[in-house]
């Protein structure tokens, strides 16, 4: 809770009395923050999902070109199968169903065509989890733990963003509209280092897509299981590990 001092309501002088203001909104959208920074420690940095393996082929080269992926990453990806993962995920965190939890780990990861993706996509979600449960304790977030400690759950990516931010009270589209942020946001910084693009294109190209965002995160609320149809992006992930000299894991 923040305080400030409370004034005179005639001569507007400090009176040295304290007003508390209520922060039920403040608390749920700076951990959103902190969660979406590109700094926070889960490693998606080291990761571009496919696209490196497409740049080396030629297949993205111009700023229309990323455009098109961005495109696809957000209809198709986040969607359709990674978006409504995490809010199926934020709801069954929030109702502590922890079997659909596990169930749904389990489909999200076997979606995934690439080997590196998935095992990226774990790796990922664990330290987001522990991570985020050091810096905002949740009894909670130490079941999901539990779970990942006795390997009966990754989690992979989607489902860890999912559970941390309804730990933190973040409300359910805000959720979708924060994952999908963050995923562009990281195949943008990608993109920045391996096509010749400046960063005010690469981030006009960002903030076209995030135009749509809010309906692609509308339709993700209604959508009952995930699925996803993005083969070219899918054969760009399976080729990823293959490349002669990559900057990316996957």
């Amino acid at each position: 809770m923040i305080v400030i001092e409370r004034t005179d309501p005639e001569d507007g002088e400090p009176t040295g009395a304290a007003m508390p203001i209520e922060t039920a909104m403040t608390r749920p959208l700076l951990a959103l923050l902190h969660i979406c920074d590109s700094l926070f420690p889960i490693g998606g940095f080291g990761y571009s999902d496919g696209l490196e393996a497409a740049t080396a082929a030629g297949l993205i080269e111009t700023p229309a070109e990323l455009q098109a992926w961005l495109d696809v990453c957000l209809d198709e990806v986040v969607g359709r199968m990674d978006g409504p993962a995490t809010l199926r995920a934020w709801s069954a965190f929030d109702q502590q169903d922890w079997c659909a939890l596990r169930e749904l780990d389990e489909e999200i990861t076997a979606m995934r065509t690439s080997s590196a993706i998935r095992r990226s996509s774990r790796a990922m979600g664990l330290r987001l989890v522990t991570t985020w449960s050091a810096l905002y304790p949740d009894r909670r977030l130490e079941g999901l733990l539990d779970l990942a400690r006795k390997q009966r759950i990754g989690p992979a990516l989607p489902i860890a963003f999912g559970c941390a931010c309804a730990s933190a009270g973040v409300g359910l589209r805000e959720t979708g509209a924060a994952y999908a942020y963050t995923r562009l946001a990281s195949t943008t910084s990608a993109a920045l280092r391996l096509m010749r693009i400046g960063q005010t294109e690469a981030h006009a190209r960002l903030a076209a897509t995030l135009g749509r965002a809010p309906t692609v995160v509308e339709a993700m609320t209604t959508r009952v299981r995930p699925e996803s149809f993005a083969p070219a992006m899918d054969i760009s992930a399976m080729a990823q590990p293959y490349l002669r000299s990559r900057l990316f894991r996957s």
